[in-house]
């Protein structure tokens, strides 16, 4: 485990494999740890990085500093004080897809690219369910019949702080990524599991304005976790990704893709 002390708080973060960096950000439902498959499967060729948010995992819950505008001022303190060379792909997932592109928004000069996963656009987006109260929140959001594959998951979403739940929620509630999505200056892949009851997918009226570096896919069958569901598609999707041009028109879904085995 290591853990970074910034602004008087622990931020826990995992790294692995060499090469060039890559970072990945969590969402509301678990931790860092999801990201494990992905990031052991991209590995070989990058440095990858992933870390709990306030409030999330291991990263302190002592007090609230919960909204997007905080999560981007630690993913900032983050790479600075890691000395993390950029420009670095950003992988967000969620809320963490909402830290993602307001990061790279406000600091384009360290983002190569971004991979937003189940980014909600607006606020009608979010499955109300996050705000209700009573009960497990996995079992709240997600029901109990696609818990199959997830249990790690619900096991890191118990240990989130319930307030980083509401404040988190209500602060991407009420912000309208669109025209965000319009002013970005980097490439931006936007991702969607077609069955995803947390976050309502994207259609491509969203990218209106929006030009060729921005591409928007849908994975058939998948849920709102598209790295579990689809792994194997999911790896290669952003193995491509990370190697292609600026221009994204001619990104595609594929079937399958194997870690190279030397």
């Amino acid at each position: 485990m290591s853990a970074l002390v910034l602004d008087n708080g622990v931020v826990h973060y995992e790294y692995f494999g060499r090469g060039r960096p890559l970072i990945f950000i969590h969402g509301w439902l678990g931790s860092w740890r999801y990201w494990v498959p992905t990031m052991d499967a991209l590995s070989e060729d990058r440095r990858v990085y992933a870390f709990d948010l306030w409030g999330f995992g291991d990263s302190d819950k002592s007090r609230p500093r919960y909204d997007v505008a905080d999560y981007v001022r630690l993913l900032h303190r983050f790479i600075d004080e890691l000395g993390i060379f950029g420009p670095v792909p950003l992988v967000g997932h969620a809320l963490g897809a909402a830290v993602a592109v307001s990061f790279a928004r406000e600091h384009p000069e360290y983002i190569d690219r971004v991979m937003a996963v189940s980014l909600p656009l607006t606020g009608e987006s979010i499955n109300q369910r996050f705000l209700s109260g009573g009960g497990s929140l996995f079992d709240r959001v997600l029901g109990r019949s696609p818990i199959a594959g997830y249990a790690d998951v619900e096991k890191e979403a118990s240990r989130t702080a319930p307030d980083a739940i509401q404040q988190s929620v209500k602060s991407v509630m009420g912000m309208d990524m669109r025209p965000i999505l319009n002013a970005l200056s980097v490439p931006l892949l936007m991702l969607y599991g077609q069955n995803d009851n947390v976050v309502l997918p994207a259609d491509a009226s969203a990218l209106n304005g929006a030009g060729e570096m921005v591409r928007l896919l849908s994975m058939p069958e998948a849920r709102h976790f598209p790295m579990l569901d689809r792994s194997s598609q999911f790896n290669r999707l952003l193995l491509d990704f990370l190697n292609s041009p600026e221009d994204l028109s001619d990104l595609e879904l594929k079937d399958e893709w194997q870690r190279r085995i030397r």
